[in-house]
């Protein structure tokens, strides 16, 4: 067991040496390492977004850059960075965390194209809501009754620790990944979890915003 910190590159490189000094390859990469945060964008600590973007965003991109020379030198290599469906869509009260894992959506679009010449792939995999622990170890904006947002704020994060407490088996998210690394040619986007999930991110693209805007809005009680 190697301990790494995505936010500290000298970890990460120390890692990535001892695994190709003793493997003498380095053959995928599973960019797992996220944080969860919520509250009233309005309220949340500058310090707070850009900690949650150096996990979510910043940590991956480090991980990733340290990774590549290897995989590169030996013309093979798999990266799968693990999203969320949340990055799909601005959800109230979790605006910072779906727009850090929609930015590492977009950026691997972009370095899938820049690595094929390298025959190295790069996928992502968004789940849903699982049971994990991630609501434990999240950020959380104070609920402060002298808010303005206190009242639905309140509302959205009953539901939110809902969904988790009631979320899949992460076995379905280890057998999704496991498939994926046996397979030849992976897909730029996955999506694990259950159907309503999934098909919300469909509903996104055929449906007008100003209807999508309220569904999600009745969904969270706003």
């Amino acid at each position: 067991m190697l301990a790494l910190d995505v936010k500290d590159v000298s970890t990460i490189k120390t890692s990535v040496a001892s695994i190709i000094e003793k493997e003498g390859t380095l053959d995928v990469l599973i960019n797992n390492a996220g944080a969860g945060i919520t509250g009233p964008i309005e309220e949340i600590p500058e310090a707070e977004i850009k900690a949650n973007f150096d996990t979510n965003f910043f940590g991956p991109i480090n991980v990733i850059k340290a990774v590549l020379p290897q995989m590169r030198k030996q013309q093979s290599g798999l990266i799968i960075n693990i999203t969320s469906i949340a990055g799909y869509m601005g959800l109230p009260y979790r605006g910072i965390y779906s727009a850090s894992k929609g930015a590492l959506e977009i950026l691997t679009e972009a370095f899938r194209m820049e690595l094929k010449p390298f025959n190295i792939q790069m996928t992502n995999v968004a789940p849903g809501d699982f049971a994990t622990n991630i609501a434990a170890g999240r950020y959380h904006a104070p609920l402060q009754k002298s808010s303005p947002y206190h009242t639905t704020y309140g509302k959205s994060l009953e539901l939110m620790n809902a969904h988790v407490d009631a979320g899949s088996d992460p076995d379905m998210m280890a057998k999704a990944v496991y498939k994926i690394i046996n397979t030849n040619k992976p897909k730029v986007h996955y999506k694990v979890g259950e159907f309503m999930q999934k098909f919300s991110v469909v509903l996104k693209r055929i449906l007008p915003d100003t209807i999508y805007e309220k569904l999600l809005m009745n969904h969270y009680k706003l």
